[in-house]
C-alpha cells in the first residue's frame, strides 16, 4: 500500500496517517499558500488588480515554456545548464536577421540554435558517456562567447512591428500573446508527455536505464531528444523575449537556469529522472512568478529576491528527493 493511503491497523481499529502528502500535493499547496499570502498583506498595493495579475502571466511565460522542455530533460535524468545561454544566442541571431531580413528567416534560424544546440548536448552525452551536466556546462561557455561576439557586446534593437506583436507584445482579447503561447506550448508538451509512445519511455529511460535497455527501449535516442526538446523550449523563449522586449542583448536568459530548474522541481519533477508533470511545471513558474511579484511589491531588493528564490530551490530539491522511490 502506497504511503498516500490511510489504512486501519489490524487489531487496533485506528487509521494510520499518511507520512507524505500525495505526490504533486506540494506544489497546488504551495502556489494557494502563497497567493493567499501575498492577497491578504498586499490588499493594498494592488497585488489583486488585474494588470498586476496579467503582469504575472507575461514574466512568467518566458520560464514556463523553458520549465516544460527542462522538465523532458530531468525526467530522463538529464539535465541542461546552458538554458539561459541558448535564450541569448537565440535572440541575437534572430534579432540580427530581423535586422537585415526578414522573420521568415529568422524564426527558423532562431529555433536552430536550440536543435543544434540540444543535439550537439546529447551526441556528446551518450557518445562520450560523459554526465550532461559537464556537457552543458562546457556548451553554455561556448553559446554565451557567441552571443556576446556576435554583435560585440552591442544590443540589437528589433523594429517588426508583426514580429512583435506575435511573440509577446501583442494581445489577443483580453490575453497576453505570452499567455497564449504558454498555454499552446503547455497543450503540446502535455501530449506528448502522457499520450505517447515517447512519453512512456522517457520516463521509463528516467526511471531505470538498464531496465528500459533491456526492454528494447533506445534510450540513447530517448536521452537526444530530450536534451533537443529543452534547447528547443529555450530558443522559444528567447524569440518571445526578442519580441516583448523589442531587443536582444547578450544578457538575455541568464539568471533564467536556477528559477527554471526550481519550477519543474517544485511542480514535481524528480531530479533523480523517471517522474515529472507537465502542469506541474506550469504550477511551480507560477509559484516562482507569484514570489517574486508579491516581494517586489513588498520592497525587497533583488538580492534579498536571490535569497528567497534561493531558498525555495533547495526546499523543492529537498522534497523531491525525499519523494523519490526506494530502491
Amino acid at each position: 500500500m502506497s504511503d498516500g493511503q490511510s489504512a486501519v491497523v489490524p487489531g487496533r481499529g485506528r487509521l494510520r496517517i499518511p507520512r507524505r502528502l500525495p505526490s504533486g500535493a506540494v506544489v497546488y499547496i504551495g502556489f494557494v499558500g502563497i497567493f493567499l499570502f501575498f492577497a491578504v498583506t498586499l490588499r493594498d498595493n494592488g497585488f489583486l488588480t488585474i494588470d498586476n495579475q496579467l503582469n504575472v502571466l507575461r514574466q512568467t511565460a518566458f520560464v514556463s515554456v523553458m520549465a516544460f522542455g527542462t522538465t523532458f530533460a530531468l525526467s530522463a535524468g538529464e539535465i541542461d545548464l546552458s538554458i539561459g545561454q541558448v535564450v541569448a544566442l537565440t535572440a541575437m541571431v534572430t534579432a540580427v536577421l530581423l535586422r537585415d531580413m526578414n522573420a521568415l528567416v529568422a524564426v527558423p534560424a532562431g529555433l536552430s540554435v536550440g536543435v543544434i544546440t540540444g543535439l550537439t548536448n546529447g551526441l556528446l552525452t551518450t557518445k562520450l558517456r560523459v554526465p550532461s551536466f559537464l556537457i552543458t556546462l562546457g556548451m553554455g561557455g561556448i553559446i554565451g562567447g557567441l552571443s556576446r561576439w556576435i554583435t560585440n557586446l552591442q544590443p540589437v534593437p528589433v523594429l517588426d512591428d508583426n514580429y512583435t506583436f506575435v511573440f509577446g507584445s501583442g494581445n489577443i482579447g483580453p490575453f497576453p500573446t505570452l499567455f497564449v503561447w504558454t498555454i499552446a506550448v503547455l497543450l503540446v508538451a502535455h501530449l506528448v508527455y502522457r499520450k505517447t509512445t515517447f512519453g512512456r519511455q522517457l520516463l521509463a529511460t528516467g526511471g531505470n536505464r538498464i531496465a528500459a535497455r533491456y526492454s528494447g527501449i533506445n534510450t540513447a535516442r530517448i536521452r537526444i531528444a530530450s536534451l533537443v526538446i529543452c534547447s528547443v523550449t529555450a530558443s522559444l523563449a528567447g524569440l518571445l523575449y526578442v519580441g516583448r522586449l523589442h531587443s536582444a542583448r547578450y544578457t538575455l536568459g541568464e539568471t533564467d537556469l536556477l528559477t527554471v530548474i526550481a519550477a519543474a522541481v517544485i511542480g514535481g519533477t524528480s531530479m533523480a529522472g523517471g517522474r515529472g508533470s507537465i502542469m506541474g511545471a506550469l504550477l511551480g513558474s507560477l509559484v516562482m512568478g507569484v514570489l517574486n511579484n508579491g516581494l517586489i511589491l513588498m520592497g525587497f531588493s533583488i538580492t534579498e529576491q536571490d535569497i528567497a528564490r534561493g531558498v525555495i530551490i533547495i526546499v523543492a530539491v529537498a522534497l523531491s528527493l525525499r519523494e523519490a522511490p526506494e530502491g
